[in-house]
Protein backbone atom coordinates (compact mmCIF):
# COMPACT_ATOMS: atom_id res chain seq x y z
CA UNK A 1 0.00 0.00 0.00
CA UNK A 2 2.82 2.35 0.90
CA UNK A 3 4.62 1.64 -2.37
CA UNK A 4 1.45 2.45 -4.34
CA UNK A 5 1.15 5.77 -2.54
CA UNK A 6 4.80 6.55 -3.31
CA UNK A 7 4.30 5.72 -7.00
CA UNK A 8 1.18 7.88 -7.10
CA UNK A 9 3.06 10.74 -5.47
CA UNK A 10 5.83 10.45 -8.06
CA UNK A 11 3.29 10.68 -10.89
CA UNK A 12 2.27 14.13 -9.70
CA UNK A 13 5.81 15.37 -9.09
CA UNK A 14 6.34 18.80 -10.56
CA UNK A 15 9.03 18.17 -13.18
CA UNK A 16 9.65 21.91 -13.46
CA UNK A 17 10.48 22.26 -9.77
CA UNK A 18 14.24 22.76 -9.68
CA UNK A 19 14.76 21.23 -6.25
CA UNK A 20 12.74 18.14 -7.10
CA UNK A 21 14.50 17.71 -10.43
CA UNK A 22 17.90 18.03 -8.77
CA UNK A 23 16.96 15.58 -6.03
CA UNK A 24 15.63 13.14 -8.63
CA UNK A 25 18.93 13.26 -10.49
CA UNK A 26 21.02 12.83 -7.36
CA UNK A 27 18.99 9.77 -6.37
CA UNK A 28 19.04 8.26 -9.86
CA UNK A 29 21.19 5.27 -10.73
CA UNK A 30 24.05 5.93 -13.18
CA UNK A 31 24.02 4.05 -16.46
CA UNK A 32 26.04 0.83 -16.34
CA UNK A 33 26.99 -1.27 -19.35
CA UNK A 34 28.64 -4.65 -19.83
CA UNK A 35 30.14 -5.95 -23.07
CA UNK A 36 30.38 -9.61 -24.08
CA UNK A 37 32.06 -11.21 -27.05
CA UNK A 38 34.42 -13.90 -28.22
CA UNK A 39 38.19 -13.44 -27.88
CA UNK A 40 39.49 -10.90 -30.39
CA UNK A 41 36.05 -9.42 -31.15
CA UNK A 42 37.06 -5.95 -29.97
CA UNK A 43 35.39 -5.84 -26.55
CA UNK A 44 38.12 -3.79 -24.91
CA UNK A 45 38.35 -1.25 -27.73
CA UNK A 46 34.59 -0.78 -27.82
CA UNK A 47 34.35 -0.52 -24.03
CA UNK A 48 37.08 2.10 -23.89
CA UNK A 49 35.40 4.21 -26.58
CA UNK A 50 32.01 3.95 -24.88
CA UNK A 51 33.51 4.95 -21.54
CA UNK A 52 35.15 8.00 -23.12
CA UNK A 53 31.98 9.01 -24.94
CA UNK A 54 29.61 8.54 -22.01
CA UNK A 55 32.18 9.69 -19.42
CA UNK A 56 31.77 6.43 -17.54
CA UNK A 57 34.45 4.48 -15.68
CA UNK A 58 36.18 1.87 -17.84
CA UNK A 59 36.62 -1.39 -15.92
CA UNK A 60 38.71 -4.23 -17.30
CA UNK A 61 41.07 -6.72 -15.66
CA UNK A 62 44.41 -5.44 -16.98
CA UNK A 63 43.32 -1.82 -16.49
CA UNK A 64 42.33 -2.49 -12.87
CA UNK A 65 45.60 -4.32 -12.15
CA UNK A 66 47.67 -1.48 -13.62
CA UNK A 67 45.72 1.15 -11.67
CA UNK A 68 46.16 -0.66 -8.35
CA UNK A 69 49.89 -1.11 -8.95
CA UNK A 70 50.35 2.57 -9.86
CA UNK A 71 48.40 3.71 -6.79
CA UNK A 72 50.27 1.33 -4.49
CA UNK A 73 47.14 -0.18 -2.95
CA UNK A 74 47.13 -3.37 -0.92
CA UNK A 75 45.92 -5.35 -3.92
CA UNK A 76 48.44 -3.57 -6.14
CA UNK A 77 51.35 -4.56 -3.91
CA UNK A 78 50.18 -8.19 -3.99
CA UNK A 79 49.98 -8.07 -7.79
CA UNK A 80 53.44 -6.56 -8.03
CA UNK A 81 54.85 -9.22 -5.74
CA UNK A 82 53.36 -12.00 -7.89
CA UNK A 83 54.61 -10.45 -11.12
CA UNK A 84 58.13 -9.98 -9.75
CA UNK A 85 58.19 -13.69 -8.88
CA UNK A 86 57.15 -14.52 -12.43
CA UNK A 87 53.67 -15.63 -11.40
CA UNK A 88 50.39 -14.59 -12.99
CA UNK A 89 47.89 -12.59 -10.96
CA UNK A 90 45.33 -14.96 -9.45
CA UNK A 91 41.71 -14.88 -10.59
CA UNK A 92 40.59 -14.36 -7.00
CA UNK A 93 42.66 -11.19 -6.70
CA UNK A 94 41.51 -9.87 -10.08
CA UNK A 95 37.86 -10.50 -9.19
CA UNK A 96 38.22 -8.69 -5.86
CA UNK A 97 39.83 -5.68 -7.56
CA UNK A 98 37.07 -5.50 -10.19
CA UNK A 99 34.31 -5.70 -7.56
CA UNK A 100 36.10 -3.10 -5.44
CA UNK A 101 36.24 -0.76 -8.44
CA UNK A 102 32.53 -1.24 -9.13
CA UNK A 103 31.78 -0.24 -5.52
CA UNK A 104 34.00 2.86 -5.65
CA UNK A 105 32.55 6.40 -5.21
CA UNK A 106 33.38 7.50 -8.77
CA UNK A 107 31.50 4.54 -10.24
CA UNK A 108 28.51 5.29 -8.00
CA UNK A 109 28.33 8.70 -9.69
CA UNK A 110 29.52 8.16 -13.27
CA UNK A 111 28.55 4.52 -13.86
CA UNK A 112 30.77 1.98 -15.59
CA UNK A 113 31.51 0.06 -18.77
CA UNK A 114 32.63 -3.45 -17.82
CA UNK A 115 34.29 -6.00 -20.09
CA UNK A 116 36.33 -9.16 -19.61
CA UNK A 117 34.13 -10.25 -16.73
CA UNK A 118 32.85 -12.93 -16.36
CA UNK A 119 36.11 -14.63 -17.20
CA UNK A 120 36.56 -17.91 -19.05
CA UNK A 121 38.87 -19.04 -16.27
CA UNK A 122 36.98 -20.86 -13.54
CA UNK A 123 39.93 -20.97 -11.18
CA UNK A 124 38.15 -18.90 -8.52
CA UNK A 125 34.46 -18.96 -9.49
CA UNK A 126 32.48 -20.72 -12.19
CA UNK A 127 30.99 -18.67 -15.01
CA UNK A 128 27.51 -19.07 -13.51
CA UNK A 129 28.74 -17.80 -10.15
CA UNK A 130 30.45 -14.83 -11.81
CA UNK A 131 27.26 -13.91 -13.68
CA UNK A 132 25.24 -14.26 -10.47
CA UNK A 133 27.74 -11.96 -8.75
CA UNK A 134 27.28 -9.35 -11.48
CA UNK A 135 23.49 -9.47 -11.40
CA UNK A 136 23.43 -9.15 -7.60
CA UNK A 137 25.54 -6.00 -7.59
CA UNK A 138 24.07 -2.83 -6.16
CA UNK A 139 24.90 -1.22 -9.51
CA UNK A 140 23.88 -4.05 -11.81
CA UNK A 141 24.37 -3.51 -15.56
CA UNK A 142 21.48 -1.80 -17.34
CA UNK A 143 22.60 -2.47 -20.92
CA UNK A 144 24.11 -5.67 -22.30
CA UNK A 145 26.14 -5.39 -25.50
CA UNK A 146 26.95 -8.58 -27.37
CA UNK A 147 29.51 -8.53 -30.19
CA UNK A 148 28.70 -11.23 -32.74
CA UNK A 149 31.31 -12.47 -35.19
CA UNK A 150 31.99 -15.69 -37.07
CA UNK A 151 34.75 -17.99 -35.84
CA UNK A 152 36.57 -17.82 -39.19
CA UNK A 153 36.74 -14.01 -39.22
CA UNK A 154 37.96 -13.92 -35.63
CA UNK A 155 40.66 -16.52 -36.23
CA UNK A 156 41.90 -14.58 -39.25
CA UNK A 157 41.91 -11.34 -37.27
CA UNK A 158 43.73 -12.82 -34.27
CA UNK A 159 46.30 -14.70 -36.34
CA UNK A 160 47.03 -11.47 -38.23
CA UNK A 161 48.04 -9.56 -35.10
CA UNK A 162 51.67 -8.62 -34.52
CA UNK A 163 53.30 -7.04 -31.49
CA UNK A 164 56.14 -4.53 -31.52
CA UNK A 165 59.08 -5.67 -29.42
CA UNK A 166 59.94 -2.29 -27.92
CA UNK A 167 56.60 -0.55 -27.42
CA UNK A 168 54.43 -3.64 -26.88
CA UNK A 169 51.80 -2.14 -29.18
CA UNK A 170 49.69 -4.63 -31.12
CA UNK A 171 49.12 -4.03 -34.85
CA UNK A 172 46.36 -5.52 -36.98
CA UNK A 173 47.12 -7.05 -40.36
CA UNK A 174 45.76 -3.98 -42.16
CA UNK A 175 48.41 -1.89 -40.39
CA UNK A 176 51.53 -3.91 -41.19
CA UNK A 177 50.87 -6.27 -44.13
CA UNK A 178 52.16 -4.55 -47.35
CA UNK A 179 49.67 -6.43 -49.56
CA UNK A 180 46.68 -5.38 -47.45
CA UNK A 181 47.93 -1.79 -47.29
CA UNK A 182 48.41 -1.68 -51.07
CA UNK A 183 44.94 -3.12 -51.63
CA UNK A 184 43.49 -0.51 -49.30
CA UNK A 185 45.26 2.24 -51.24
CA UNK A 186 43.83 0.99 -54.54
CA UNK A 187 40.32 1.00 -53.09
CA UNK A 188 40.80 4.57 -51.98
CA UNK A 189 42.14 5.48 -55.41
CA UNK A 190 38.73 4.82 -56.93
CA UNK A 191 37.37 8.04 -55.43
CA UNK A 192 37.68 11.45 -57.01
CA UNK A 193 41.17 12.63 -57.90
CA UNK A 194 41.28 15.46 -55.37
CA UNK A 195 40.18 13.29 -52.51
CA UNK A 196 42.33 10.44 -53.75
CA UNK A 197 45.47 12.55 -53.87
CA UNK A 198 44.95 13.82 -50.33
CA UNK A 199 44.32 10.35 -48.98
CA UNK A 200 47.33 8.92 -50.82
CA UNK A 201 49.54 11.59 -49.30
CA UNK A 202 48.25 10.71 -45.85
CA UNK A 203 48.69 6.97 -46.32
CA UNK A 204 51.93 7.12 -48.27
CA UNK A 205 53.96 7.66 -45.14
CA UNK A 206 52.22 4.83 -43.29
CA UNK A 207 53.73 1.83 -45.14
CA UNK A 208 57.14 3.50 -45.20
CA UNK A 209 57.13 3.99 -41.45
CA UNK A 210 55.79 0.49 -40.88
CA UNK A 211 58.49 -1.03 -43.08
CA UNK A 212 61.20 0.55 -40.93
CA UNK A 213 60.30 -1.55 -37.93
CA UNK A 214 58.61 -4.43 -39.75
CA UNK A 215 61.41 -6.75 -38.65
CA UNK A 216 60.63 -5.87 -35.01
CA UNK A 217 57.06 -7.15 -35.21
CA UNK A 218 56.55 -10.61 -33.75
CA UNK A 219 53.61 -12.96 -33.45
CA UNK A 220 52.60 -13.88 -29.93
CA UNK A 221 51.98 -17.57 -29.15
CA UNK A 222 48.33 -16.91 -28.30
CA UNK A 223 47.87 -15.39 -31.78
CA UNK A 224 48.90 -18.55 -33.64
CA UNK A 225 45.98 -19.83 -35.69
CA UNK A 226 45.67 -23.12 -33.81
CA UNK A 227 45.77 -21.33 -30.44
CA UNK A 228 43.19 -18.78 -31.60
CA UNK A 229 40.86 -21.59 -32.63
CA UNK A 230 41.39 -23.25 -29.25
CA UNK A 231 40.61 -20.02 -27.34
CA UNK A 232 37.40 -19.47 -29.28
CA UNK A 233 36.40 -23.10 -28.77
CA UNK A 234 36.99 -22.82 -25.02
CA UNK A 235 34.87 -19.67 -24.90
CA UNK A 236 31.99 -21.41 -26.70
CA UNK A 237 32.18 -24.48 -24.47
CA UNK A 238 32.41 -22.68 -21.12
CA UNK A 239 30.95 -19.21 -21.52
CA UNK A 240 28.51 -19.02 -24.41
CA UNK A 241 25.63 -21.05 -22.97
CA UNK A 242 25.57 -19.10 -19.68
CA UNK A 243 25.66 -15.77 -21.50
CA UNK A 244 22.84 -16.79 -23.82
CA UNK A 245 20.67 -17.59 -20.79
CA UNK A 246 21.54 -14.21 -19.27
CA UNK A 247 20.66 -12.33 -22.47
CA UNK A 248 17.42 -14.29 -22.86
CA UNK A 249 16.26 -13.23 -19.39
CA UNK A 250 17.36 -9.60 -19.88
CA UNK A 251 14.96 -6.91 -21.10
CA UNK A 252 15.28 -6.95 -24.90
CA UNK A 253 15.02 -3.14 -24.99
CA UNK A 254 18.40 -2.94 -23.27
CA UNK A 255 20.13 -5.69 -25.22
CA UNK A 256 22.32 -4.51 -28.10
CA UNK A 257 23.95 -6.83 -30.62
CA UNK A 258 26.61 -5.42 -32.93
CA UNK A 259 28.37 -6.80 -35.97
CA UNK A 260 31.84 -7.90 -34.92
CA UNK A 261 33.02 -8.32 -38.51
CA UNK A 262 33.63 -4.57 -38.56
CA UNK A 263 36.89 -3.24 -37.23
CA UNK A 264 36.79 -2.83 -33.42
CA UNK A 265 37.28 0.93 -33.55
CA UNK A 266 34.27 1.28 -35.89
CA UNK A 267 31.84 -1.01 -34.08
CA UNK A 268 29.88 1.55 -32.23
CA UNK A 269 29.75 5.33 -32.51
CA UNK A 270 27.97 7.11 -29.73
CA UNK A 271 27.12 10.76 -29.42
CA UNK A 272 25.52 11.80 -26.18
CA UNK A 273 24.64 14.97 -24.36
CA UNK A 274 25.09 14.91 -20.62
CA UNK A 275 22.33 16.40 -18.52
CA UNK A 276 24.87 18.16 -16.36
CA UNK A 277 28.18 19.93 -16.67
CA UNK A 278 31.00 19.53 -14.18
CA UNK A 279 34.04 21.72 -14.71
CA UNK A 280 37.01 22.80 -12.64
CA UNK A 281 37.92 26.46 -12.33
CA UNK A 282 40.71 28.22 -10.48
CA UNK A 283 40.38 31.86 -9.40
CA UNK A 284 41.80 34.03 -6.67
CA UNK A 285 38.72 36.01 -5.68
CA UNK A 286 35.10 35.05 -5.11
CA UNK A 287 33.81 37.92 -7.24
CA UNK A 288 36.12 36.96 -10.08
CA UNK A 289 34.94 33.36 -9.78
CA UNK A 290 31.27 34.34 -9.98
CA UNK A 291 31.86 36.74 -12.87
CA UNK A 292 33.82 34.21 -14.92
CA UNK A 293 31.49 31.28 -14.32
CA UNK A 294 28.45 33.39 -15.10
CA UNK A 295 29.59 33.81 -18.71
CA UNK A 296 31.25 30.52 -19.66
CA UNK A 297 30.12 26.95 -20.30
CA UNK A 298 26.51 28.00 -20.65
CA UNK A 299 23.91 25.23 -20.64
CA UNK A 300 21.57 27.26 -22.84
CA UNK A 301 21.43 30.75 -24.39
CA UNK A 302 21.07 33.49 -21.76
CA UNK A 303 21.70 30.95 -19.03
CA UNK A 304 23.84 32.05 -16.10
CA UNK A 305 25.58 30.05 -13.40
CA UNK A 306 24.14 30.61 -9.94
CA UNK A 307 25.25 30.31 -6.37
CA UNK A 308 24.15 27.18 -4.56
CA UNK A 309 22.38 27.04 -1.21
CA UNK A 310 25.75 26.24 0.35
CA UNK A 311 27.03 29.72 -0.47
CA UNK A 312 30.75 29.81 0.33
CA UNK A 313 30.56 26.85 2.75
CA UNK A 314 32.34 23.65 1.73
CA UNK A 315 29.75 20.86 1.10
CA UNK A 316 32.21 18.10 2.05
CA UNK A 317 33.15 19.70 5.37
CA UNK A 318 29.50 20.46 6.14
CA UNK A 319 28.55 16.83 5.57
CA UNK A 320 31.27 15.83 8.05
CA UNK A 321 29.84 18.20 10.66
CA UNK A 322 32.10 21.24 10.28
CA UNK A 323 31.35 24.67 8.88
CA UNK A 324 34.39 25.58 6.78
CA UNK A 325 34.44 28.37 4.24
CA UNK A 326 35.55 27.25 0.80
CA UNK A 327 38.58 28.48 -1.06
CA UNK A 328 37.83 30.05 -4.49
CA UNK A 329 40.88 28.20 -5.82
CA UNK A 330 38.89 24.98 -5.40
CA UNK A 331 35.68 25.96 -7.17
CA UNK A 332 33.53 23.57 -9.18
CA UNK A 333 30.25 23.90 -11.06
CA UNK A 334 27.66 21.14 -10.99
CA UNK A 335 24.07 21.12 -12.28
CA UNK A 336 24.35 24.81 -13.11
CA UNK A 337 25.39 25.92 -9.63
CA UNK A 338 28.69 26.85 -8.04
CA UNK A 339 30.26 25.03 -5.11
CA UNK A 340 33.41 26.16 -3.35
CA UNK A 341 35.49 23.46 -1.65
CA UNK A 342 37.87 24.02 1.22
CA UNK A 343 40.88 21.95 0.09
CA UNK A 344 42.34 19.94 -2.75
CA UNK A 345 41.34 16.72 -0.98
CA UNK A 346 37.76 17.93 -0.55
CA UNK A 347 37.65 18.93 -4.22
CA UNK A 348 38.87 15.50 -5.30
CA UNK A 349 36.30 13.78 -3.07
CA UNK A 350 33.49 15.98 -4.37
CA UNK A 351 34.50 15.46 -8.01
CA UNK A 352 34.49 11.67 -7.60
CA UNK A 353 30.90 11.62 -6.37
CA UNK A 354 29.06 14.81 -5.32
CA UNK A 355 25.75 13.08 -4.63
CA UNK A 356 26.18 12.23 -0.91
CA UNK A 357 27.07 15.85 -0.13
CA UNK A 358 24.14 17.44 -1.99
CA UNK A 359 21.20 15.19 -1.15
CA UNK A 360 18.64 16.49 1.39
CA UNK A 361 18.64 17.34 4.25
CA UNK A 362 21.89 19.05 3.27
CA UNK A 363 22.82 21.86 3.54
CA UNK A 364 22.05 21.37 7.21
CA UNK A 365 24.16 23.29 9.74
CA UNK A 366 25.77 20.89 12.18
CA UNK A 367 24.33 20.77 15.68
CA UNK A 368 26.88 20.24 18.44
CA UNK A 369 25.65 19.36 21.92
CA UNK A 370 27.72 19.51 25.09
CA UNK A 371 26.57 17.32 27.97
CA UNK A 372 28.17 17.96 31.33
CA UNK A 373 27.44 17.06 34.92
CA UNK A 374 28.95 15.58 38.08
CA UNK A 375 30.59 12.15 38.07
CA UNK A 376 28.24 9.14 37.73
CA UNK A 377 25.37 11.40 36.64
CA UNK A 378 24.85 9.47 33.38
CA UNK A 379 26.62 11.83 30.97
CA UNK A 380 27.96 9.03 28.76
CA UNK A 381 24.60 7.26 28.60
CA UNK A 382 22.77 10.45 27.64
CA UNK A 383 25.39 11.24 24.98
CA UNK A 384 25.03 7.80 23.43
CA UNK A 385 21.22 8.02 23.44
CA UNK A 386 21.24 11.46 21.80
CA UNK A 387 23.76 10.32 19.19
CA UNK A 388 21.70 7.22 18.42
CA UNK A 389 18.46 9.20 18.18
CA UNK A 390 19.80 11.90 15.87
CA UNK A 391 22.47 9.82 14.09
CA UNK A 392 25.32 11.83 15.48
CA UNK A 393 28.78 11.05 16.77
CA UNK A 394 29.92 11.04 20.38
Amino acid sequence: MASQEEEQAQLFTDIFDEDEAERSFLLSKPTCLIIFGKPGSGKKTLARKLAQSWQCIFIEASEVIETNICEGTEYGLKCQEMLVKGQSVSEELVTKMILQKIESPEVAHFGYVLTGFPSVSEEYMTVSQQIEKIMNLKLKPDVLINIKCSDHDLCQRISGQRQHLDSGEVYQRRQWDPEVIEKHKKEKGQHEEDEGQEEEEETAEGPHKKSEFFHQLVQRPEDFLENAEKRIGTYKDIMLHCLEELMTEHDCRYLIEVDGSLQPDRLFEVTSDKSYTCCYCCFNKQDELFRALSTCNLIAPRYRWRRSRWGQACPVALKEGDIVMGNPEFAVSFLGKMYVLSSQEALKTFMLNPRPYLLPPMPLPPCKVLVFGPPFSGRTTICNLIAHKYKGKV
